[in-house]
């Protein structure tokens, strides 16, 4: 029984979620495989050979692999898979639409967020916005897992000694091109790693209102900034910065909640959060059932009292 995890990169650096990921697959037993699939990739794949637990590495390169294209990337794994039991990718954007290709090809049942590893065909995951958990016992041959990474440590980065083998890659397909891509640039840690995290809600009334009160608090946290939907649909922050059932799910060290209401939407994507505080002005505000810590005031005097204390 051998596990294939499916590594997330940038041709250079490992990206953080497979580390998660690895975690997982460690728990369904047995060895533990990673397939850096790029172009040029030698680098990710010679640091894939350092992640603690990993037995080996397998290395494709190709041209068709640079952007990640789901189409090609779901025919390089289809050329392996018959060889593991456990096919795991990290639950992100680019797992979610590699996986699902990859489990249809394969016919069997996708098994997706999985949070816990009970077992090596029996695994839990959130469901109805993550206010049940639902067990899932699987007896396809190959097992196609999306992890939720916040539900596991990361692997360590650094002791593994994997060996590298290289993989002949299969031709691109020529249904599909990669026409270009619009990359946010940020100087903030990552959402979705980022070990302090505040976010703004729709209290906070325009984009103005929300750089002027949320971005002076994450500058003295050193944290990376989020905002609800209801914030991120009226304009006051971008798309990628969305926490919630649609947008990131987040589980950082200190998770900071500013005139956010607490939807169930957005409840699922942070509540695994290790230290919660919320400030609301209204005490019957859902987001206090989840918060650690909670102030019931009002945002524009407390965030700029809580900054001068800081």
């Amino acid at each position: 029984m051998t596990s294939l995890v499916i590594a997330e990169h940038d041709n250079a650096s490992i990206k953080g979620a497979t580390l998660n990921t690895v975690t997982a697959a460690l728990q369904c037993g047995g060895e533990v495989h990673v397939l850096v699939a790029g172009a040029n990739a030698g680098a990710a794949a010679a640091a894939a050979a350092q992640i603690a637990g990993v037995a080996k590495v397998l290395h494709i390169d190709h041209d068709g692999l640079a952007h990640g294209l789901a189409e090609n990337m779901a025919a390089q794994i289809l050329g392996v898979a018959s060889n593991y039991s456990h096919i795991l990718f990290p639950a992100t954007a680019s797992g979610k639409n590699i996986a699902p290709r990859v489990a249809a090809k394969l016919d069997v049942g996708q098994i997706s967020d999985v949070t816990k590893v009970d077992s090596p065909d029996t695994f839990e995951r959130p469901i109805y916005a993550g206010n049940a958990i639902a067990t899932v016992q699987s007896t396809d041959a190959i097992k196609v897992i999306t992890v939720r990474t916040t539900g596991f440590d990361a692997a360590p980065a650094s002791g593994g000694s994997a060996a590298v083998e290289s993989v002949a890659a299969l031709a691109a397909s020529a249904q599909v091109t990669f026409m270009g891509s619009e990359i946010a640039k940020n100087d903030r840690p990552e959402l979705t790693a980022a070990k302090i995290i505040v976010s703004g809600g729709r209290a906070l009334g325009s984009s103005e209102k929300f750089m002027e009160v949320i971005t002076p608090l994450a500058d003295k946290l050193g944290a990376a900034m989020g905002a609800s939907r209801a914030a991120v649909d009226a304009g006051y922050a971008p798309n990628d910065w969305q926490v919630g059932q649609t947008g990131k799910i987040v589980a950082p060290q200190l998770y900071v909640a500013v005139g956010i209401s607490g939807a169930i939407q957005h409840l699922a994507g942070m509540k695994d959060s290790k230290v919660i505080v919320a400030i609301n002005k209204d005490p019957e505000a859902p987001i206090f059932s989840v918060a650690d810590y909670g102030l019931e005031a009002d945002l524009f005097v407390a965030v700029p009292e809580l900054i001068a204390a800081l």
